[in-house]
């Protein structure tokens, strides 16, 4: 709430600006509310502080963003500024709680949980952003991984656990890089097109070869289920 009214103090936030704000940070402490009782977690650690940190930020990006949700106009001027310094830091911050789970031997499943949703929601945010300059295909940047999770409810074989990608992880990192780049305004207008769609076009590329690994390598069917499908 702190943020929400520096910014309001700074940018004289619209209402609907705020009330996304607020629901932003509703939302966050329900979902960590609900991953550490299902975890077991009593208390954040380190790590998962400094995640802290880059989700209230996440949260300012929220509330900015939201005047281009309601207006049709996206930010510019001061607010742009603020925009895309709360995502820089956020997303530099990205390669800190790493860092510091396994420096300190906090490593977490709700840990590496909290940081995915984070980034993901930043990703979203920000696509949305970008999407009222560049056009609505932006958009599938932000919605991949939302879809991809709701395919899953669906085909279970989806939720089945990678192994580790250092490809992933660049691909990942390269969308949250190359959408603040093309929201601060600073590449012409065909750059940016041609930046952000070849961003869009490796995460296509890294979605498309988990889901081949994941089919690949699905459970076997159950004999129940095999005389079933008969």
């Amino acid at each position: 709430m702190g943020l929400l009214c520096l910014l309001n103090a700074l940018v004289g936030l619209s209402t609907a600006s705020v009330a996304a704000g607020v629901v932003y940070m509703a939302a966050l402490w329900a979902f960590l509310a609900v991953a550490a009782r299902r975890s077991g977690t009593r208390s954040l650690g380190p790590a998962d502080h400094v995640t802290l940190a880059r989700a209230l930020l996440v949260g300012g990006v929220t509330a900015l963003v939201a005047v281009l949700v309601m207006t049709g106009h996206p930010a510019r001027g001061l607010p742009l500024v603020i925009l895309v310094t709360l995502a820089t830091v956020a997303l530099i911050l990205d390669a800190v709680d790493g860092q510091v789970a396994r420096r300190t031997g906090t490593v977490s499943k709700l840990g590496a949980r909290f940081d995915m949703e984070v980034d993901a929601f930043l990703i979203l945010v920000l696509s949305v952003h970008v999407a009222g300059s560049l056009g609505a295909w932006v958009l599938v940047i932000g919605a991949m991984r939302y879809a991809f999770v709701v395919a899953g409810w669906t085909m279970p074989w989806l939720r089945g656990t990678l192994p580790p990608s250092f490809a992933r992880k660049v691909v990942a990192a390269t969308q949250g890089i190359v959408l603040v780049v093309a929201a601060s305004d600073v590449l012409p207008y065909l750059v940016a097109v041609v930046s952000v769609g070849a961003a869009l076009a490796s995460l296509v590329w890294s979605f498309g070869r988990d889901v081949v690994w994941l089919w690949r390598n699905r459970p076997p069917r159950t004999e129940a289920a095999s005389t079933a499908s008969r």
